[in-house]
């Protein structure tokens, strides 16, 4: 039920993003109606994909937090309250202690319902941001495992890796909509050429023209942006290392390693939650747990 819920709230904010930036660019287009067009020339095309493309990876960053709490059911906590459990307590004083080192705002701390241990951040800042913990990960992990998975995603923040692939997503989704264009008129219009009495391409061929290239596009996006992904996972892995230490980061990954092989029924769903690959895919968010735990054993640097 919650699985429902949360692709129920995501497809809904993203329905309500493309609302959004529908009605900013025919707002724009009544004082300016040359100067975002599709179909227009080059410089309205870059506008157009522009603001289609930055438009909404920049609003779903800046609802991030906003939309975690509210799909996972988040319950903040504050220093008060995690004296009640020893193990929120470690995640509070982990992420207050990192905070008060690297001199940042405490970002908010919350703990969701999930049987799937798994630990996220997000956030529109460093200074905006949301440690999150799940039950499972909570009653399913040791005190130094929990410390290296928190300090990993404090790594995130501090890196500020939710605004790097949302700007990285933004010039993806850029150079999709101007090539999917582009490679479109060109085919239509080689299309047109052949045909007899010089009749046009229909619409509905035209849209399917560009749905093949969107998806062809897409896909060649998808891959840039994960293999950024996953060097961020790697910079986040050395971070939670040197905030917390080697050994708890590495006790982290193994446990997270161990909970993917006990139990076959339910590994499939642990690493979906976790988003881990076994071996590495170009469509990959993470790289898989055994070359993350190598990296840190080998003392791995990403330049």
């Amino acid at each position: 039920m919650q699985y429902i819920k949360r692709i129920f709230f995501f497809v809904l904010t993203n329905i309500a993003v493309l609302a959004l930036l529908s009605i900013v660019m025919s707002v724009v287009s009544l004082f300016f109606p040359n100067l975002i067009q599709a179909n227009g020339g080059m410089i309205s095309l870059l506008i157009y994909a522009a603001v289609l493309g930055f438009g909404g990876a920049i609003i779903s960053l800046l609802i991030s937090r906003w939309s975690a709490k509210k799909a996972y059911n988040i319950i903040l906590i504050d220093e008060k309250s995690s004296q009640n459990d020893q193990k929120l307590k470690l995640v509070w004083d982990t992420v207050e202690r990192i905070s008060r080192i690297k001199a940042i705002e405490m970002p908010e701390v919350g703990y969701y319902e999930s049987a799937e241990p798994n630990a996220f951040a997000t956030g529109s800042s460093k200074n905006k941001s949301l440690v999150a913990v799940s039950t499972g990960l909570l009653t399913q992990m040791e005190k130094n495992e929990i410390e290296g998975v928190v300090g990993h995603e404090m790594a995130h923040i501090l890196n500020g890796d939710m605004v790097t692939l949302t700007l990285i997503q933004g010039v993806m989704n850029t150079f999709v909509i101007v090539l999917t264009h582009l490679a479109t008129r060109a085919v239509v219009a080689v299309m047109a050429k052949d045909e007899e009495d010089g009749e046009t391409i229909g619409y509905f061929a035209q849209m399917g023209i560009s749905i093949v290239f969107q998806i062809i596009f897409w896909l060649l996006a998808s891959v840039v942006v994960m293999w950024f992904s996953r060097i961020r996972e790697y910079r986040a892995d050395l971070g939670g290392a040197e905030f917390t230490s080697k050994s708890s980061m590495i006790a982290g990954l193994r446990r997270l390693q161990k909970m993917t092989t006990v139990d076959t029924h339910h590994a499939e769903a642990k690493m979906t939650a976790f988003m881990i690959n076994e071996p590495d895919g170009w469509l990959s968010t993470h790289p898989s747990l055994s070359n993350r735990i190598k990296a840190l054993e080998e003392n791995y640097k990403i330049a």
